[in-house]
């Protein structure tokens, strides 16, 4: 696979936890943990295969309808996690950003989230955005408000520069596993020109040859963003003049 065929920018919605447990007559939880394990594996896949940005949906705005049990969980998990893994990523070069509302989060979650920021802020491998309270919608509230509170003008480029993911490029490819075909309130402004893919596989499912198989049918796709094919280059890229 070519450099120009690889994606700069993979952004996933980590869905089919709950229903990989339950099919194995566990509790949904169990499921969330092992979809922990998938995401490290996703992680060191991403970064071994040259991709410099990989941007997950943790936990959505609309989660905190499902049982209180489950989101009291979630929100464990993720305290626990942050505090077991960090130093793992860390040595492996990964930096970390959190992006979503935190106004919610409990005390813990956010110390959590400081420390691993902090802890990772200088390295220069993978940057890995894990969206946490997050929703698309939010998101670009959030920005408008920030252009008012700057009093700038409400163009195209400030818009960006507010958006939650301005540190990274937009997403090239979108994975969505579990076998739903929705964007379910994720990157609506920061995926307008991405690549999506539909993956059946439950998210703790999710392994490296799923992640290549995504990786196979991205670099099929010719991106013209608006242009039509003879515009482009031989190798499907846009013209440096473009």
């Amino acid at each position: 696979m070519t450099s120009h065929s690889l994606p700069v920018h993979v952004a996933i919605v980590m869905d089919g936890n709950g229903r990989w447990a339950s099919k194995r007559f566990l509790p949904r939880l169990a499921g969330h943990h092992q979809g922990v394990e998938s995401l490290k594996r996703c992680a060191k896949a991403c970064d071994a295969r040259g991709i410099r940005v990989l941007t997950v949906f943790a936990f959505s705005s609309e989660n905190w309808s499902r049982p209180a049990e489950e989101v009291s969980g979630l929100m464990d998990l993720f305290a626990m996690a942050l505090g077991r893994e960090v130093s793992q990523m860390h040595q492996e070069g990964v930096r970390m950003h959190f992006v979503g509302d935190r106004s919610k989060l409990s005390d813990r979650v956010l110390r959590e989230m400081e420390q691993a920021t902090a802890l990772t802020c200088n390295n220069t491998g993978l940057i890995l955005n894990i969206c946490f309270n997050y929703g698309g919608r939010w998101d670009i509230v959030q920005a408008v408000q920030s252009l008012i509170a700057k009093n700038l003008p409400a163009t195209e480029k400030n818009l960006c520069a507010m958006m939650s993911l301005a540190h990274v490029p937009d997403p090239d490819l979108v994975i969505r596993t579990g076998g739903e075909q929705r964007i379910s309130n994720f990157l609506l402004w920061q995926s307008a020109y991405a690549e999506f893919v539909f993956s059946e596989q439950l998210w703790p499912d999710f392994n490296e040859q799923e992640l290549d198989k995504a990786l196979q049918i991205f670099a099929k796709r010719q991106r013209r963003f608006g242009k039509i094919s003879p515009q482009l280059n031989a190798d499907g890229s846009l013209p440096l003049s473009s």
